[in-house]
């Protein structure tokens, strides 16, 4: 009887410390998600099963082109992927169909702006359907983010600047569907 207790012990002990690791590992380290619908094509499809790095960020601040899974800013039990576009403190310009970048301003002229390379977006891809001239001034706390599939995107465009606090994680790997696993990387601007 001793014997089969202890063994059952062992056992038990084995299954709470993997249930312990994997709640560790899934609150605080990685976490899978389901993307969910068009906004991200081509580079991320409807169904596409991947993982997101919640640790980088406790390390550092995110960086312009990751794409990152958050918080809708409107709903915040809705999950959305979208790609970084503008950082804190800058002003971003959407005029047409390039995104100009202005670096500590509080508006969207002057000379220091640069044109985004979003060589990521294939050829030709409509950022603003009405050709507008469109402004958004970020804050010390907030983030501009925006769907690769820009004319089927419901992004900042919509609702307006992300709160940090909303960003959950980095997508760092696709597992889903085997044929396009991959290990993404920010672009380099």
């Amino acid at each position: 009887m001793r014997k089969f207790l202890a063994s059952f012990l062992e056992v038990a002990e084995v299954v709470v410390i993997a249930v312990a690791a994997v709640f560790i590992v899934r609150t605080f380290i990685v976490q899978p998600f389901l993307v969910s619908g068009t906004s991200m094509s081509p580079n991320f499809s409807n169904g596409d099963y991947v993982l997101v790095d919640e640790l980088t960020y406790r390390i550092r601040p995110p960086e312009r082109g990751e794409v990152v899974v958050f918080h809708d800013p409107l709903d915040y039990g809705t999950y959305f992927i979208k790609r970084i576009i503008g950082l804190p403190g800058e002003s971003v310009l959407v005029n047409d169909n390039k995104v100009t970048i202005f670096k500590n301003s509080a508006s969207c002229t002057g000379s220091n702006g640069f044109v985004l390379d979003e060589s990521y977006l294939p050829a030709g891809t409509v950022t603003a359907p009405d050709s507008g001239n469109d402004c958004y001034t970020l804050s010390s706390s907030t983030y501009l983010m925006f769907g690769d599939n820009r004319p089927d995107s419901f992004d900042s465009r919509s609702w307006g600047a992300l709160p940090a606090k909303n960003i959950v994680g980095l997508v760092r790997v696709r597992l889903w569907p085997l044929d396009a696993i991959q290990v993404f990387a920010a672009p380099k601007y």
